[in-house]
This record gives C-alpha cells, sequence and structure tokens, in this order.
C-alpha cells in the first residue's frame, strides 16, 4: 500500500519518517519530497507498507500532531497524468522592435489591441 502524508514539518528526514511509521509494521520505503531548486522539504512524502499495516498507521496518525505540525494521512492515488507541455494557456506574448503587440485574452477592439506601429497614433 501506498501511503500520502501530508503536512509534515520542514525539519523531518526519510529516516524519521520511516520511524514514525514503523511502530505499525513493516516499512518498504519512506520519502519526503524535496523542491528540486532549493533542496527543501515541499511539506510532504509517501510511505510503503503492506495493505495490512498501513491501514492501522492510516488509522492512527492521520490528524496526529507530529513535530509540532497535524499531519495527513490516506492511500496515496495515482498520480494523474498531465501534458508536459501545455502550450495553450492563454495570454500573448509581445512583439519585438516594430513587431505589433502582444494581446492575449479577449479583447473587443477591432484591430486587435496590443501596441505595436499601427495603434501608436491612438496617443
Amino acid at each position: 500500500m501506498n501511503i500520502y502524508v501530508s503536512g509534515l514539518s520542514f525539519k523531518l528526514n526519510d529516516a524519521d519518517l520511516r520511524q514514525l511509521f514503523e511502530e505499525y509494521g513493516e516499512v518498504s520505503s519512506a520519502k519526503i519530497i524535496m523542491d528540486k531548486f532549493t533542496g527543501r522539504s515541499r511539506g510532504f512524502g509517501f510511505v510503503e507498507m503492506n495493505d495490512e499495516d498501513g491501514q492501522k498507521a492510516i488509522d492512527a496518525l492521520n490528524e496526529a500532531e507530529v513535530d509540532g505540525k497535524v499531519i495527513g494521512v490516506s492511500v496515496a492515488r495515482p498520480r494523474e497524468e498531465r501534458p508536459r507541455n501545455n502550450f495553450n494557456r492563454g495570454g500573448g506574448g509581445g512583439g519585438g522592435f516594430n513587431k505589433g503587440g502582444g494581446g492575449g485574452g479577449r479583447n473587443n477592439d477591432r484591430d486587435g489591441g496590443g501596441y505595436g506601429k499601427k495603434n501608436f497614433n491612438r496617443w
């Protein structure tokens, strides 16, 4: 069983998480997720245990206080597939020198908005 643990103190490490769950049975793995840019904990992690011991740990530790913080413990759900490069996020780019405007979003002007050469005479 894969268990999701949220609300962890930023001071905890993988060994602390493993030790916390070992009170309820054998832990296959315990991993706190770290921010790839700062190297700091992101405040959540995952623990793998067999189903019976995992359920005991969930029942005992959900909403328990650990290192001054109330943690959430539940069965981990599979990660949903997300497109890696979603280019359909709205907004617009800008243009370089004399390249027309950026815009983005909805614009009710017939000429398309922006601040390019064609709109320069408005001011």
